[in-house]
């Protein structure tokens, strides 16, 4: 029987979600807990890896298994072993042709800013953070020339495993809300540090060290050496990951005005971002 759960966690107490030696890995507190439920050893595979300090809304994963449980005890009795900091929100049986990488369509991310002089005790951890004073419009002008099918060298990790460096990003969104901005990203798939990378980019152009075409001449010289410094991990989550109907997974639709409208009515704070993470257009 294959099994996809829905999970969310906090990113930083672990080294990331790939499993390690050390065990101090979302993916390996998740397989023990699995692992306890099943009475033998369960690997589970992801939609996708995240880094050390990076955050999922909405992380996908299914594993295989020969042993019969109540769907609760993937969700109830698997919170039950896990710490605070991850947890499971759904559990849905799919057929084995269903894999929780390869059937996937998109990806989205949300990086949350934190722009004011003085850093936030609050959002420590949870957001990143830039003390001068950000130019959103400029950042937007500039982002238009990333929306579309690109060669993404520049804001590639050395480190990065894909296959090819071309990708197609369908959303890249900012908004300011008070001290808060945000940025949207979507994408079939996205490369190792891609997201920092151009969020760095982007606070570049936003506090007027460069102008906004040069980050067209960034993503035209495939050199990350050119590019800005990768951001810290802090105010990135993985949003959502999006898979056709046939597969019936529990995803949450929410209703409503989404983020980006609460954004523009003024109604939205913090915790409204964080808990419309789900909503998409």
């Amino acid at each position: 029987m294959r099994i996809a759960l829905g999970l969310e966690y906090d990113g930083r107490p672990y080294c990331g979600w790939q499993s390690q030696p050390d065990g101090l890995t979302v993916q390996d507190m998740l397989q023990r807990a699995l692992s306890q439920i099943a009475g033998e050893p369960v690997p589970v595979v992801a939609a996708g890896r995240t880094d050390t300090g990076v955050h999922a809304l909405e992380q996908v994963v299914h594993f295989d298994t020969p042993v019969e449980r109540p769907l609760t005890a993937w969700v109830r009795g698997v919170n039950a072993l896990l710490p605070d900091s991850i947890a499971v929100r759904w559990a849905h049986p799919v057929p084995d042709e269903f894999h929780a990488r390869f059937s996937a369509h998109g990806r989205s991310y949300r990086y949350l800013l934190i722009n004011r002089a003085t850093r936030s005790a609050i959002h420590a951890g949870k957001a990143g953070w830039f003390h001068a004073p950000l130019d959103v419009a400029v950042m937007q002008d500039a982002a238009r020339c990333l929306i579309g099918e690109h060669d993404f060298s520049a804001f590639r990790a050395s480190e990065c495993q894909a296959k090819s460096p071309v990708k197609n990003l369908t959303q890249l969104e900012i908004t300011r809300q008070g001290e808060q901005i945000i940025f949207d990203l979507s994408a079939g798939a996205f490369l190792h540090h891609m997201v920092r990378n151009i969020v760095g980019c982007l606070v570049y152009v936003g506090k007027g060290k460069y102008p906004p075409d040069w980050l067209a001449g960034v993503l035209a010289s495939r050199e990350r050496s050119l590019a800005a410094p990768t951001f810290a991990p802090d105010g990135l989550y993985l949003r959502r990951i999006k898979y056709e109907a046939k597969w019936g997974l529990p995803q949450r639709q929410d209703q409503g005005l989404g983020s980006e409208d609460r954004v523009k009515n003024g109604t939205a704070d913090f915790p409204d971002l964080l808990s419309s993470f789900h909503e998409l257009d």
